[in-house]
């Protein structure tokens, strides 16, 4: 008759002081973001904020100084989400894809992150106090480098002759519209971008004006 050694007990594993803090700093912020994106930095208060965390006042200033600093941290964050489909902008891509593809990256974000969109754009209502500097130094040296792209795309006869600031402007115009004037869009249509046969059709829409303006036609 064999004997079985005990079974020791399973011992959950515990997350590291490290993660319980990213942890509890993605919480806050998640709250921070729903909140700021409906009454906006100076309607909200860090009770408030606390209290959507399921957390303590001192506990959330433990992690941010102050209301102003999580705000910039949502925002800095918000902006590198942002940001994040038009880093892939290359040169070597064809036009047509890299703008279609961009077209639905950024209408997906609208559709996901409504509430992301609405206070980036609150923000830059009121002037971007907050920000102004992550605007003139990593959000402008980024549109500069993918302008080249633009450029080169232009001087190879890929794409029709067009400045390409008002490109980018176009873009983020047609996609963010979605989530910042969702309310309109659903009262003219009655519909979401949360509607799959909407989402798809907004997508080649916004694609074939785009696409209709800036790549040129065969000739003949």
């Amino acid at each position: 008759m064999s004997h079985r050694p005990p079974r020791l007990p399973v011992q959950a594993v515990r997350p590291t002081r490290e993660q319980s803090v990213r942890d509890k700093r993605a919480v806050i912020m998640r709250a921070a973001l729903d909140l700021f994106s409906r009454y906006g930095r100076h309607g909200t208060s860090v009770d408030q904020i606390a209290s959507a965390a399921g957390l303590s006042k001192s506990n959330l200033l433990y992690h941010f100084s102050n209301k102003d600093d999580l705000y910039v941290c949502v925002l800095r964050e918000l902006l590198e989400v942002w940001l994040a489909p038009l880093r892939d902008f290359s040169a070597e891509q064809d036009p047509a894809d890299a703008l279609a593809d961009y077209i639905r990256r950024k209408l997906a974000m609208s559709r996901d992150q409504p509430h992301a969109s609405r206070l980036f754009c609150l923000e830059m209502v009121q002037g971007a106090p907050l920000l102004r500097d992550e605007l003139a130094h990593e959000l402008r040296l980024l549109v500069e480098c993918k302008s080249d792209v633009i450029r080169t795309w232009v001087n190879q006869g890929r794409l029709a002759p067009v400045d390409p600031h008002h490109l980018l402007f176009h873009l983020w115009a047609v996609t963010q519209h979605y989530a910042d004037f969702a309310v309109q869009v659903e009262a003219l249509t009655g519909r979401t971008l949360q509607d799959p046969d909407f989402f798809e059709s907004t997508v080649a829409n916004l694609v074939a004006i785009t696409l209709g303006g800036v790549v040129p036609r065969p000739a003949g």
